[in-house]
């Protein structure tokens, strides 16, 4: 029995830097994909001219320009890239990747198993750190992102960055929403699971290489945050958020009269920080790595629960870099969201 063909599909938005480490590792795969269909949204910094120059080196590379997928012109950029691109794509499954990420030469494979078993008709792969080139501050913000230390870990990320689907599901849900620039994956895995269960690929991971600083992870925390509350997801968070603000600021009035509360929230604290990854946190980078990841998780929970409801309250969302270096012009809604 012949397996059905895969497409690979990616948007990008001035991504010069990291956009050949994607190519290269995605035309590299075990199983080779039918074709990889990259969207470019208008790119200014060279992606386009890069991308026009790996799609005369590798014939299964097929590039479009759409000037239609950044902020200029949709309120979801993102996510209209990802539709133009399945649209153009010939095969029935397609698997989704991202820039600023590459793949181990098994992904796709690993990734497709699930679904060429017959078992499950979406499977996910969720994404790890590139500790090559990880910055302390990637470190210290990978678990509040939903990213592990290493390919193989145990995830539940429902994110983009890696993920497997048939086309007669994307058709059912309407596609990825086009409607917010962030957290488009989260709703469409919510829109999916109405329809069918996913499979958790171990070995699946994209290989992320985020590059953060404090500020911009920072701000990578608020987009998702502000975006879930546009959205109005994932409102249990915005609890367990604001109930750590609450205790936070509890022990602070209290310390001149009690110093075991502080001792209580702070342990808890390190708890949320260390829980998923303390081993690999300080086999690589150690005790600065840990002295970042703890002081972090402090702010954390400010951060989410502030952007959560001013997502909530305005429906806004905040822009990413690509998108605001295109479209410099863009106010209201469309200068409110980040990109995943």
């Amino acid at each position: 029995m012949r397996l059905p063909e895969v497409s690979v599909i990616a948007t990008v938005l001035n991504e010069a830097e990291d956009i050949g480490r994607l190519v290269e590792s995605l035309a590299a795969q075990t199983l080779q994909p039918a074709q990889i269909v990259i969207v470019d949204g208008g790119s200014n910094d060279g992606t386009w001219e890069k991308l026009q120059r790996y799609a005369s080196e590798y014939p299964i590379l097929r590039v479009i320009r759409d000037e239609t997928c950044n902020l200029k012109s949709s309120r979801g950029p993102i996510a209209r890239g990802r539709n133009v691109a399945i649209r153009h794509a010939p095969s029935t499954i397609i698997a989704c990747a991202d820039a600023g990420c590459s793949y181990a030469r098994d992904w796709l494979e690993r990734l497709t198993a699930p679904i060429f078993a017959g078992h499950l008709e979406y499977s996910l792969g969720g994404s790890c750190l590139d500790l090559a080139d990880a910055t302390i501050w990637d470190l210290a913000a990978a678990p509040f992102l939903g990213i592990k230390m290493r390919n193989g870990e145990r995830t539940r990320s429902c994110t983009a960055r890696s993920m497997a689907f048939g086309k007669d599901i994307w058709r059912r849900v309407g596609g990825f929403p086009e409607d917010s620039l962030f957290g488009e994956d989260s709703l469409f895995d919510v829109r999916v699971r109405e329809i069918v269960e996913p499979a958790f690929v171990e070995g699946a991971m994209a290989c992320y290489r985020p590059q953060l600083t404090f500020r911009s992870a920072a701000r990578t925390i608020a987009r998702y945050a502000a975006a879930d509350g546009a959205l109005g997801i994932r409102r249990s968070r915005l609890t367990r958020m604001s109930l750590r603000c609450l205790a936070e600021v509890v022990v602070l009035a209290l310390l001149p009269w009690a110093w075991w509360p502080a001792l209580i929230v702070f342990s808890l604290e390190a708890y949320f920080a260390l829980q998923l990854d303390v081993r690999g946190l300080l086999a690589h980078r150690s005790f600065r790595a840990l002295a970042a990841r703890l002081l972090f998780s402090l702010f954390v929970p400010w951060i989410c629960a502030w952007s959560y409801i001013r997502g909530a309250i305005t429906g806004a969302n905040l822009p990413n870099s690509q998108n605001a270096s295109t479209d410099s012009t863009s106010t209201g809604d469309d200068a409110d969201v980040p990109h995943t």
